[in-house]
Order: C-alpha cells, then sequence, then structure tokens
C-alpha cells in the first residue's frame, strides 16, 4: 500500500479564490503548457509560485524535512529551461482577464494607459548565463552585468497590471552570447532574437501585439529615456495619445518656424495662470518631423531653481490634467520596487538558461497580478506588503491544518465504529473542546467535524 500525503502545492486560503477566479492553470493550458509524463505542468506551476510563501528557495526546500513530499530538482529545472513553453501568451491572457475585470468595476470615463520603463535585472556574481551583457545604470552611473527589463504595464490609476516584458541583452556589450542547442523554431528562440533589438523596436512590437490581443488604453506613459520623435511617431500611427518627460538635449521644437532647443522654448512659452505654483508655462509647438505636442514646464520638487519638461500629443488636454495623467507613471516604478524587494525576482532561481530568467520572471508577474486582484477587492488600506506578509503566514499554518484535520477525520471515524455509547461519548467530548478552542483555528476546522 503507498500512503496518500498531503499535497504541498494547495494555495493559501487567501490566494486560492483568486487563483480560480482568474483561471490561472486554465490560461496555462490555453498557452501550450503540457507534458507527456511525470508532473503535470500545473502541479510544478503551482510549487514555482507558492515557492515564495514558504520564504525559501528551492534548495533549501530540498533540504528541508520536506524534501521527500517534492519532486526532485531536475523536474522544476526542466519545466522552467523549456524553450517550447509560450511563456509570454500565458501573460497575456492572465493579464488581459484581469483588465478586463477590473474595467468592469470602474467608470468608462476612467482615464487609463499604458506604461513602458525598463529596469535593471542584475546578476553581477554570474559569469556564464546565456546573453548576459554589460549595461550603465544611469541612476548611479556605475555598470552592471545582467540584463535590461524592458516592462510594459496596464493602469487605471488605482491598479498595475504587467502586460508583457523583454529581458533586453547586447551585442556591442555581450559577456556571452545565445546558446547553439536552441531550436530555432520554438519561443525561447524569438525571445532571444528580441533581446537583441534596440527598445523603440521592442516598444512597438509590444504595443502590436497588445492591440491585437484586445486590450486598449488612451494614453502612452514614458519617461525622458523613451520619449523621442521617432517612437512618438510610432505610438501615433497606433491611435494611441504619449505623455512623456522630456530631455534637455539638443532636440528641436518648431515655433513660428524657428527652431527653438528647450530652453530657448521656455523662455518662449507664456506663463500659465494657475494657483498651483509649481505649475510654470504651457505652449503648443512641433517637433521636428512636424508631430503637433503640448509642452508643460513644472517646478522641480528638488531644486526649486530648476524646471522639468512634459510632452503631451493630445492638444485639448490642460495642464492639470497632463500631470494627473502622468502620475501614474509613478505605478511601474512602485512594480519595479515590489517584484524585487518582496517577490524575489532575480534571487529566487539562479539558473544559467535564458529561458529560467524569462519563465521565473513570468511567474514572478503573475504573483504581483494575483496581489494586484486581492488588493482591488479588498476594503481594507492594506499595502502590496501587507497583503504579501499575510499570505506567508498563511502558507505557514497550512502544515498544521492538515494535521488537525486529519486528526479529526481519524476521530470520527473511531466513533462512526465504535458503539452508540462510545460513540456519544466522543462526539460529546470532540464538541467540548471545539468550543474551547480560539476562533482563528476553528475557522480552518471543516464544518462537519464542528457539528458532529
Amino acid at each position: 500500500m503507498i500512503d496518500q500525503q498531503q499535497s504541498l502545492d494547495q494555495l493559501p486560503n487567501e490566494i486560492k479564490p483568486a487563483f480560480q477566479e482568474l483561471n490561472v492553470l486554465k490560461h496555462l493550458r490555453a498557452a501550450g503548457f503540457k507534458k507527456k509524463f511525470g508532473f503535470t505542468c500545473a502541479y510544478l506551476f503551482r510549487l514555482v509560485f507558492l515557492l515564495l510563501f514558504h520564504q525559501k528557495n528551492w534548495f533549501r526546500l530540498l533540504e528541508s524535512n520536506k524534501a521527500e513530499a517534492f519532486p526532485a530538482k531536475d523536474a522544476i529545472y526542466r519545466f522552467l529551461n523549456h524553450s517550447s513553453y509560450a511563456w509570454r501568451r500565458f501573460l497575456f491572457l492572465l493579464s488581459g482577464e484581469t483588465i478586463a475585470r477590473m474595467e468592469a468595476l470602474t467608470s468608462v470615463n476612467r482615464v487609463t494607459a499604458f506604461i513602458f520603463d525598463d529596469s535593471m535585472f542584475e546578476r553581477n556574481r554570474s559569469k556564464a548565463v546565456e546573453m548576459l551583457a554589460r549595461f550603465k545604470d544611469h541612476a548611479t552611473g556605475a555598470f552592471y552585468k545582467g540584463f535590461r527589463m524592458l516592462t510594459m504595464g496596464w493602469s487605471d490609476g488605482h491598479s498595475f497590471v504587467p502586460v508583457d516584458f523583454a529581458l533586453l541583452s547586447s551585442s556591442k556589450s555581450a559577456i556571452n552570447g545565445m546558446s547553439d542547442d536552441i531550436d530555432k523554431r520554438s519561443h525561447g528562440y524569438k525571445r532571444r532574437q528580441e533581446a537583441l533589438c534596440s527598445a523603440p523596436q521592442v516598444i512597438a512590437a509590444m504595443l502590436d501585439r497588445t492591440i491585437q490581443a484586445g486590450l486598449s488604453a488612451s494614453y502612452v506613459l514614458m519617461d525622458s529615456w523613451f520619449t523621442h520623435a521617432p517612437l512618438i511617431a510610432e505610438v501615433l500611427q497606433r491611435k494611441l495619445q504619449v505623455i512623456g518627460m522630456v530631455k534637455n538635449d539638443n532636440k528641436r521644437y518648431l515655433v513660428d518656424g524657428k527652431r527653438l532647443s528647450l530652453k530657448e522654448l521656455y523662455a518662449a512659452a507664456p506663463r500659465v495662470e494657475e494657483k498651483n505654483r509649481n505649475i510654470l508655462r504651457l505652449i503648443q509647438t512641433e517637433l521636428a518631423p512636424g508631430i503637433p505636442v503640448r509642452l508643460l514646464f513644472v517646478r522641480h520638487r528638488s531644486k526649486k531653481n530648476e524646471w522639468l519638461a512634459l510632452l503631451s500629443t493630445d492638444l485639448s488636454l490642460t495642464a492639470q490634467e497632463i500631470i494627473r495623467v502622468y502620475r501614474m507613471r509613478w505605478d511601474i516604478e512602485v512594480f519595479f520596487k515590489c517584484v524585487k524587494s518582496l517577490l524575489r525576482l532575480q534571487k529566487e532561481f539562479q539558473g544559467r538558461s535564458y529561458d529560467l530568467l524569462v519563465s521565473h520572471t513570468t511567474v514572478v508577474f503573475s504573483r504581483y497580478i494575483l496581489l494586484a486582484w486581492q488588493h482591488r477587492q479588498s476594503t481594507d488600506s492594506r499595502s502590496f506588503g501587507g497583503l504579501f506578509y499575510l499570505l506567508c503566514d498563511e502558507v505557514g499554518t497550512l502544515d498544521w491544518v492538515s494535521a488537525l484535520q486529519q486528526l479529526l477525520e481519524l476521530i470520527q471515524e473511531v466513533a462512526s465504529q465504535a458503539g452508540k455509547k462510545l460513540s456519544s461519548l466522543i462526539g460529546r467530548q470532540l464538541q467540548h473542546w471545539i468550543a474551547a478552542l480560539p476562533s482563528y483555528i476553528k475557522a480552518y476546522l471543516p464544518i462537519s467535524s464542528c457539528e458532529s
């Protein structure tokens, strides 16, 4: 006889309803995740998904006393290293359903936006990671080894949902190249080819895939690294408006037939009569290819004598509306902070395959999507960090909860086989014991045992 052990891929009570409501495993099957033998893709995905909430990485978990209940290390790594799985399609299906459910909860007049930004994906201690490259951190000026994680997200000002991403490498500053064993027909090869493209090309491709998937938004928000005329023209061709910050560089703006720099444009712009003193000037001008835009100058928060420039291709927006919409771009910065500090992006798995980097990043993004949906439905003021630590505590109680339920089932089975007097005695004693338990323990007991 083989003992049936309690499955360790069970979901916490806090996140199980959202996991089922968003049809996570259904989207996994729809994306083509199948195996002929061994552990199913759904089982392995749940294990990796819940690994974070056990507060251990895969290596430490296999060294613990629970190791016998988990699959071998190779089973997980084969799943994450598989180059034929369509992780991008799965993320599109999951984010698309989440966005559709969020849109049903908001007014049709609410402004929505696609947000683009990149962040460091560091692997400084690595030497043999596939397609590893060297990049410069523009915030600190230091160089790091790793990738540029170019991310596209959707936001309505209240919730942020990651939609797509690309781990960009570099052909000029590459440390390692592409593996020779990769099948050129696979999804993994296509993502490796994408990693060598420029960021504007990848952004245009992301927008095309997103529009084709049926997602929509009013604006595209970008910071100063992407707000350039060629990319703005690409976005306008897809019938989307752009709002972004502008660098004070060599770009020229056309005003009455004159080509002005950003400083000269600030001097020529009329002052805005606003109660808010931080809104300085607003002017309508044209970019070099003939794209009409509005430029808004606002006071720098930390340097009162300097200003920042915001560009909008929507000429109907006022100064206050431009600021209100562009403020939504901060959601992606909060997202980067959350996935790196709480959801263990870059840290949970230290594989060398590019496929593993893509698959694990997708799993981390799916964790964030479920947290965002939980946060959207909650009626309290818990932050993402509060929800995350609550889920960790929930997973920590799963082992004793399962043991307690099995103990009650065993007592009920013994009582059913005993005589009437002994059975009624066991039932009364069990009821007295349950009644004396704290309420937070009673919540985990099956209803049938409380009524017996």
